[in-house]
């Protein structure tokens, strides 16, 4: 990114780790964050909130935070939330537009609202999980069907359910990273992502990404600690179908009050095409297998280019309200 003062940055915190589910891929992306924002000249120092408080931030004298965390307590607002009351700006969405996309279930109710697409749910509360009422849920969405826990990323704690008889498993493993649980239409079809830069109608969408991993199972192992998953970019798609879909993620983004960067995860069902809008992450990875740097490339956008572009973006909810 040319024209960029980077000394402007003054001193810059890269936050990774931090107590989620998602810890291991987030030092992951800090790891490489931290080393590409170096290589520009960037003043940028590691800082895991897991093993520090996050006053220290203020303390030692930081200009800026870039936001590498993933999960709880880094994508859902909290964190967002301590640096509002610091007064340093970071990365990525807002307080409400993080808590919001973090949590699934109220993602696709904004959607639903909005008349985005996304696939049917049913939400179950920690009371209304027995086994009566888990009977009652292929009956409503069909199978095979998705469960999840709402509130985790990376596929953590997800099952593709096939029968009656395996909602019960599904929903234990669920609730064990979520006290509620969040049952979903499964959609046969292609798996696409596609990453959203920028804030309100300056938003603009990246390349989309089509992703084919082994026997259709994108799961934490295939996310991450494999090479036997392809990522298309250029995606294959008909032009039409990309315009498409990044104009929904673009509205979707928008809908939560998203700003910085974003990355929606999509199905596009293979009986009539239509795009199905899963949930919408604030805080991607960046790891060697991320979907964002790998579009941002295909959009002539260097790792270490789109890592001082997001840093300069970085803001409070403040500064952002007038834009």
């Amino acid at each position: 990114m040319t024209g960029v003062d980077v000394a402007a940055f003054g001193r810059v915190a890269v936050l990774m780790g931090g107590s989620s589910a998602e810890r291991e891929v987030s030092l992951m992306s800090g790891g490489g964050v931290l080393q590409a924002l170096r290589s520009q000249g960037v003043d940028a120092h590691a800082f895991d909130p897991a093993e520090r408080e996050l006053s220290d931030l203020k303390r030692e004298g930081y200009g800026r935070v870039f936001i590498a965390l993933h999960g709880r307590h880094g994508e859902d607002g909290t964190v967002q939330g301590a640096l509002e009351l610091l007064g340093i700006p970071y990365t990525g969405s807002g307080v409400m537009a993080s808590a919001i996309a973090m949590d699934k279930t109220m993602t696709k109710r904004v959607w639903k609202t909005e008349g985005l697409p996304t696939p049917r749910w049913v939400w179950l509360s920690v009371g209304d999980q027995t086994r009566e009422r888990l009977r009652t849920v292929p009956d409503q969405l069909g199978l095979p069907l998705i469960v999840k826990p709402p509130r985790e990323g990376s596929s953590i704690g997800v099952t593709k359910v096939g029968g009656y008889s395996d909602m019960a498993e599904a929903v234990k493993l669920a609730s064990r990273y979520d006290p509620d649980v969040l049952c979903e239409e499964f959609i046969d079809g292609e798996e696409v992502t596609c990453p959203v830069l920028g804030i309100g109608a300056d938003a603009v969408a990246l390349p989309v990404v089509k992703i084919q991993a082994p026997e259709g199972n994108y799961d934490y192992r295939n996310k991450y600690f494999t090479d036997d998953t392809s990522y298309l970019c250029p995606s294959g798609l008909p032009p039409d179908e990309e315009r498409e879909i990044q104009r929904i993620v673009v509205a979707a983004y928008r809908a939560l009050g998203c700003r910085g960067w974003g990355r929606a995860d999509l199905m596009i069902r293979a009986a009539d095409r239509k795009p199905f809008l899963l949930e919408m992450n604030t805080s991607p990875g960046m790891t060697g297998h991320s979907l964002v740097p790998i579009s941002a490339k295909a959009a002539g956008l260097s790792y270490p280019a789109l890592c001082v572009q997001l840093l300069a973006s970085a803001m409070l909810d403040s500064t952002a309200a007038g834009r």
